[in-house]
């Protein structure tokens, strides 16, 4: 029997008066979504537009999809966006599976006060500032620094590693490992505790060693985990922090430094292009999107099949 449209609508208004509190709680996270990420998606709609701050949104010019074809069609377009996922892909390969590794070694640790040292040091980077974590890069790795310092010992001239275009995706990949992969692993160490210890001992009275147990154990219960955030992190694949790849940029490593939100910075805000630069951060949200979907499908396809994930 079919429910009634009306008794319908009924039952959900009385769901939602029986739980109000639930609701109220929501709102201000709802609020905020729709006031931050929903409203200014309107401004969006001049990257089709010769956008005139003085004619402003509506009084400006339709030009259609002059703007991507102007980006797509300009001569450092291809190297934009190579450095961009290149430098996005490296990172996610790199330093998506070391918190993993990281969340399995503290497992192993049976001493409280150890593990809690430990894990202090791990996750303490997580709270230094960017500006302050490009500072010690700089200062680390400048010709007079430490890093130098210790290489002199074995080379004569010291290495200009800031202004080294084929340095500068390590040096960006694993100061972000240095810094966060300790926070990234707490998920992962939440997860292992609700392992049974038992489940080890078993297995461990079974004759398995400590990697037999720890594929057979410990990664099935990390599975879901891994699997959620893999989607996440691929979806954001060209959504990479403007903040670090502008502070460690130098006119010499430009060539493998400069990636599309640096370049949106330089033609929208510094240039004043302002339709230009939405343009190219559209197209990097929907280059986002296709890969949030592309990934979701292949992870759901590797669960079908007891994959990886």
């Amino acid at each position: 029997m079919q429910i009634k449209p009306e008794k319908k609508i009924k039952r959900q208004l009385n769901y939602i008066k029986k739980n109000y509190i639930l609701y109220l709680l929501i709102a201000p996270a709802v609020i905020l979504t729709i006031i931050f990420k929903y409203i200014p998606m309107y401004g969006a709609t001049i990257a089709f537009k010769d956008f005139s701050p003085m004619k402003g949104i509506w009084g400006s010019e339709w030009v259609g999809l002059k703007h991507f074809t102007s980006f797509l069609t300009s001569p450092n377009f291809l190297d934009i966006f190579m450095n961009t996922l290149k430098l996005s892909s490296f990172e996610l390969l790199i330093g998506f599976p070391i918190p993993i590794i990281l969340a399995l070694m503290l497992n192993q640790l049976r001493r409280a006060k150890v593990k809690k040292n430990v894990q202090l040091a791990l996750y303490a980077p997580h709270f230094i500032s960017i500006v302050v974590v490009s500072g010690m890069v700089f200062l680390f790795l400048s010709p007079t620094g430490p890093i130098n310092a210790i290489l002199s010992l074995f080379i004569d001239n010291p290495i200009s590693f800031m202004s080294d275009p084929d340095s500068f995706r390590s040096i960006y990949i694993w100061s972000g490992v240095w810094q966060g992969a300790g926070w990234a692993s707490i998920i992962y160490v939440a997860a292992l505790a609700n392992v049974d210890p038992q489940l080890h001992d078993a297995a461990t009275m079974d004759g398995a060693s400590l990697i037999q147990r720890i594929i057979h154990i410990d990664l099935p219960t990390l599975k879901p985990v891994m699997a959620v955030l893999f989607i996440l992190a691929a979806g954001g694949i060209m959504a990479i922090g403007f903040e670090k790849a502008y502070l460690l940029q130098t006119s010499m490593n430009l060539p493998a430094s400069e990636i599309l939100p640096t370049y949106v910075y330089k033609r929208g805000l510094l240039a004043g292009n302002f339709s230009f630069a939405t343009a190219v951060g559209l197209f990097n949200a929907i280059i986002n999107v296709i890969l949030l979907v592309f990934v979701n499908q292949v992870v759901k396809k590797l669960n079908e099949g007891e994959g990886l994930l």
